[in-house]
C-alpha cells in the first residue's frame, strides 16, 4: 500500500514532468529539464525550507545560552533540560522544527533518485500520462559532452562547494560568548562544541563529495542545484532579517 501510495503520489508526477520538460525544452537537453525540475520541486518545498532555515537561525542564535546552560548544569543532567526547555519555550524555538522540513523533503531526494537510476536508464516510459509524449529515449549527454548517466566529480564537488557555502554561512550567525575570566586546565565545553561544530563545516560538504561521484550525474546535479538555490534563498533570508534588526544598516 505504502509502495502504491510513493509510486503514484510522488514517483510517477516527478518521472512525468522530468520527460514532459524534456520534450518541451528546446533541445531536448536533459541537464537542462533537471534544472528546471529542480526549481519547480524548491518551489513546491519553499514553506518547508524556509521553516528550516528560520529555526536553523534561531537555534544558532540561542547557542551561547545553552552552551552556558549545560556549563553551569553540566553535573545535574536533569536540571541541565529543564532549564533548556525552558529557554527554548522561553525564546518560541521549537528544536525538532528545524530537522523535520528536511525529514519531509527526504522522499522526493529518493523519488528523484528514482527517477534518474531507473527511469532514465530503462526508458520506463509506460508510466507516462496520456498527455505526455513518449520522447522513445533520452538523450542523456547535456550540452553535448556531460553524461548524467554515470557519475560526475565536477558536479560533486560543486554540490560540496555549495554545501560549504551554505553551512558556513549558518556558522557565522552564532553570537560570541561573553568573555570570562575562569581559568581551567581542561578545555571548555563551549570550546569543544565550537570545535565541533567548525569540523562539521568541512565534514558534510566532504561527505557530499563522497557520496555524490558514486551517484549519477543527473542525480548529483539536483543535488547541487538544489543547495545552491537553498544558500541563496538562506542569503536573502538572512540579509532580510539583518535589515529588520537594523532599520538604519545601509546594505550596499
Amino acid at each position: 500500500m505504502l509502495s502504491y501510495l510513493y509510486h503514484t503520489i510522488l514517483y510517477q508526477p516527478l518521472f512525468n514532468l522530468l520527460i514532459w520538460l524534456y520534450n518541451v525544452i528546446p533541445g531536448h537537453d536533459i541537464g537542462v529539464a533537471i534544472i528546471f525540475l529542480t526549481i519547480i520541486i524548491k518551489v513546491i518545498l519553499y514553506p518547508l525550507s524556509l521553516q528550516s532555515i528560520r529555526a536553523q537561525r534561531a537555534m544558532q542564535m540561542l547557542q551561547p545560552k545553552m552552551e552556558e546552560i549545560k556549563k553551569r548544569y553540566k553535573d545535574d543532567k536533569e536540571k541541565m533540560s529543564r532549564e533548556l526547555m525552558s529557554l527554548y519555550k522561553q525564546e518560541k524555538v521549537n528544536p525538532l522544527s528545524s530537522c523535520l522540513p528536511v525529514l519531509i523533503q527526504l522522499p522526493f531526494l529518493i523519488a528523484v533518485y528514482q527517477v534518474f537510476r531507473l527511469g532514465l536508464s530503462n526508458g520506463s516510459f509506460d508510466i507516462l500520462y496520456p498527455f505526455v509524449a513518449n520522447p522513445g529515449s533520452i538523450n542523456v549527454l547535456s550540452l553535448g559532452f556531460i553524461d548524467l548517466g554515470k557519475p560526475q566529480w565536477i558536479l560533486a564537488i560543486l554540490a560540496g562547494a555549495a554545501q560549504y557555502w551554505q553551512s558556513k554561512m549558518m556558522m557565522s550567525l552564532k553570537p560570541k560568548a561573553a568573555p570570562t575570566t575562569a581559568i581551567t586546565d581542561q578545555k571548555k565545553p563551549d570550546d569543544m562544541m565550537s570545535a565541533m561544530n567548525k569540523q562539521m563545516v568541512y565534514m558534510m560538504p566532504a561527505m557530499t563529495v563522497l557520496i555524490g561521484i558514486s551517484l549519477p550525474g543527473g542525480l548529483t546535479l539536483y543535488w547541487f542545484v538544489t543547495t545552491l538555490l537553498t544558500a541563496l534563498q538562506q542569503l536573502y533570508f538572512f540579509r532580510k532579517k539583518k535589515i529588520e534588526d537594523n532599520p538604519l544598516t545601509v546594505v550596499k
